[in-house]
């Protein structure tokens, strides 16, 4: 399967991660993909997706079209089809707030039709991306679409929550919450309101995934992995702490995901590879 993805353009980087396409045969039909800092857009131009919520009480989903996701607490699983063709969007923690009308608490750890809530124009793009010549064209059309819905005034509170929340991304969660609360002159229930308002969880929630990302993407398992070194770095300062949560958000203790990394090992260069664990 090919990835071809970008950083867009302002002003479009200051909620967006990557615009992407992935074409092809998958390594893996089946993925886990654990929480990670970003909600997202897919675009389906080939065969039908299914997504599972690792809460068993969420009945899967078959999707033809597109959807779009909220932040993700905990993991779910894609079932790509025997080709993939589709283009998405990375969005920030807090990227969807300007682009879409529907509040950010009712996404959190959920899909939804993207003409749910592109009230029938992602058929549209769809037609668009579908017809390009070319990923690069096609990703140009997601851009445009993008721009276009892209609201001249921020929402109320959004301003807040992108520079907090942008102090988390770089330092990866690390930064307490209190001060971010106190560099930017405001309660931290006040930060935690705008918080869930703009992105669906609390700032503390946010900085647990940053970290816990972070933590994932360092491992090499082509070598030794020293996890309590890990936990140390990402933040970890409880051993127990840092295996309850590895299990809750993979499914798998580290020596168990360390087994997996080892026998399906991500491609160099491949993105989508860093993040979602086989499960086939």
């Amino acid at each position: 399967m090919e990835y071809v993805g970008r950083v867009p353009a302002p002003p479009l980087d200051r909620f967006v991660d990557d615009v992407y396409c992935l074409t092809g045969v998958p390594r893996h039909r089946r993925v886990n993909v654990p929480p990670m800092p970003s909600a997202h857009l897919f675009l389906n131009l080939g065969g039908p997706a299914r997504l599972w919520d690792s809460d068993p009480s969420v009945p899967p989903a078959v999707f033809t079209g597109g959807w779009f996701m909220g932040v993700w607490t905990r993991r779910f699983l894609i079932e790509y089809p025997a080709r993939v063709r589709l283009v998405g969007v990375h969005f920030k923690p807090w990227g969807m707030a300007p682009f879409v009308g529907v509040p950010a608490s009712e996404l959190r750890d959920r899909w939804v039709p993207a003409d749910a809530v592109w009230q029938r124009s992602a058929d549209r793009i769809r037609d668009r991306a579908g017809e390009a010549a070319s990923p690069a064209a096609a990703l140009r059309a997601l851009e445009e679409e993008l721009l276009s819905r892209l609201a001249e005034t921020p929402p109320r509170g959004l301003d807040l929550v992108r520079h907090a929340g942008g102090r988390l991304e770089t330092s990866h969660g690390a930064v307490p919450v209190g001060a971010l609360s106190d560099a930017a002159g405001v309660s931290g229930n006040h930060l935690a309101a705008q918080f869930k308002a703009h992105v669906g969880v609390t700032p503390k929630r946010v900085a647990r995934i940053y970290r816990f990302a972070q933590l994932i993407l360092s491992v090499d398992a082509r070598r030794p992995v020293d996890w309590a070194g890990l936990a140390h770095t990402a933040g970890y300062f409880d051993q127990a702490h840092f295996s309850r949560e590895f299990k809750d958000f993979t499914g798998h203790t580290p020596t168990e995901y360390l087994d997996l990394r080892r026998r399906f090992p991500a491609a160099r260069g491949f993105p989508p590879d860093n993040g979602p664990m086989p499960a086939d």
